[in-house]
């Protein structure tokens, strides 16, 4: 049988277990589940006949490298910055590998041996990064193979939770790592293009610069600035675009409120707080604000911030128990990130019942025939359940396609890459169709940057 290694058994692989899992009589699979913890990946094989399940520390090199050289093809699905320990082994013992994540330069360092060795590094093969790159390049050539160029291209992704889970004020739960969420745009200033100019957003400032979106059944959405929306400019071979935007999606109404903790200091995380695992929730509040012999901390908050009582955003507050004196954050040398994390998983972690959802959103401004247009694509994955979410789906469909099709030499081209070519994306999103991930398009009247929008 052909051996698939899968490195890491998070919350993203279900999805892409099953789908090897369903494939491997037909194509003669046998998979195996390595992971630090072996219940993770013991309730993942599930039993399953063709699978079985193994310990594996990524850092103990005696197991790693046995377990990668008697796989036929590794996908890992660790966190990114060990990937790159998995692709030396790959790279020893002649395999090729798969993972969902940015290509770090580590990773890039590879490229030319990986080439020489006739081996397929492929990478940034989830959602986003990846549904978005191979959707987006197919609209791209298509409209790059009628005559037309290119001169605007926005791209927006969420993670969100389903209308019918949706019961909270801020209509937002964790589908996927919280600690990204919390510490979203930090790093340096968000770049982007609009209209041939450089424009640049300040962390400070990013939930307060937000763009609006309409997408058909689901209603509206805002989205904020990504932190670098210039990195594919070259890639996507858009030298000459007017207008490069590339951004997160949120329910409206979500940054205005998310920008009272960054205004509070509370996603900071490169220092601790003293005390940290004795501090109540409110304590935690209170630090932040200045000294006051009289008025109370929620008095404190409303005044610093212009906040008034009847504000939707003041209701948002109290929904997370940020003043309770009873919960208590009970992590030592915490910082405030860390703190705010654990508050807002106590209300934002997916109920049993609840469903997520994947929302993303392209828009192509093009000149053809001395004309400019417009075509929109959206498209919106429902989850399941918790285990079988649409972030598992959207994430886990396209590296487990993308394994097989270079198991079967339907993918071929050697080298440290990512789907932008026509090789991998065509096949790959025909297949995602019978998953139900489908664009669907818009042809409408150009209109430039959005008019709603203060991004420009």
């Amino acid at each position: 049988m052909r051996k698939i290694l899968v490195i890491g058994a998070g919350k993203s692989t279900a999805v892409l277990i099953k789908y090897f899992q369903d494939k491997s009589s037909s194509e003669n699979l046998h998979i195996t589940i390595g992971d630090i913890s072996l219940t993770n990946a013991e309730e993942l094989a599930a039993n399953h006949p063709n699978t079985n399940a193994i310990a594996l520390d990524v850092f103990d090199q005696k197991s790693r490298e046995e377990a990668i050289k008697s796989a036929d093809i590794v996908v890992s699905m660790l966190p990114a910055r060990f990937h790159i320990e998995v692709a030396k082994d790959c790279l020893r013992f002649e395999k090729s590998m798969v993972t969902a994540s940015y290509v770090s330069d580590e990773m890039k360092a590879l490229d030319q041996e990986a080439t020489n060795k006739g081996l397929v590094f492929m990478n940034e093969i989830g959602v986003d990064p990846g549904i978005d790159h191979m959707s987006a390049m197919q609209v791209i050539d298509r409209i790059r193979n009628q005559g037309g160029k290119i001169i605007l291209f926005e791209s927006f992704t969420g993670g969100l939770v389903a209308p019918e889970s949706d019961t909270n004020l801020w209509n937002y739960k964790f589908t996927w790592n919280p600690r990204n969420v919390v510490v979203a745009g930090q790093g340096g200033a968000a770049e982007f293009l609009q209209e041939g100019t450089y424009k640049y957003i300040p962390y400070h400032k990013l939930f307060r610069r937000t763009e609006f979106l309409e997408v058909e059944e689901y209603g509206r959405f805002e989205a904020y600035a990504n932190r670098n929306s210039l990195k594919y400019q070259s890639i996507y071979g858009l030298d000459d675009i007017l207008t490069l935007y590339r951004g997160t999606i949120r329910r409206v109404g979500f940054s205005k409120a998310w920008n009272i903790f960054v205004q509070l200091g509370m996603t900071a995380d490169d220092y601790t707080l003293e005390n940290s695992e004795h501090m109540s929730y409110r304590d935690f509040t209170n630090s932040f604000l200045a000294y006051s012999p009289t008025d109370s901390v929620e008095l404190k908050l409303r005044h610093y911030l212009k906040i008034d009582q009847d504000d939707i955003i003041w209701d948002k507050l109290l929904e997370l128990d940020i003043f309770n004196t009873n919960k208590k954050v009970g992590i030592p040398n915490a910082t405030p990130a860390q703190i705010l994390q654990k508050i807002l998983m106590d209300k934002w972690t997916l109920d049993h019942g609840d469903k997520d959802m994947i929302v993303m959103y392209h828009k192509f401004g093009y000149e053809i025939n001395g004309e400019r247009k417009q075509i929109d694509a959206t498209m919106v994955s429902i989850g399941e359940d918790q285990k079988y979410t649409a972030m598992a789906k959207t994430v886990g469909l396209p590296v487990a396609i993308a394994t097989l099709k270079i198991l079967n030499k339907e993918i071929t081209t050697p080298g440290v890459q990512i789907p932008i070519q026509e090789e991998v994306y065509t096949p790959i999103l025909k297949e995602l169709e019978e998953y139900g991930i489908i664009f669907k398009e818009i042809d409408r009247e150009y209109l430039g940057y959005n008019p709603d929008g203060v991004k420009g």
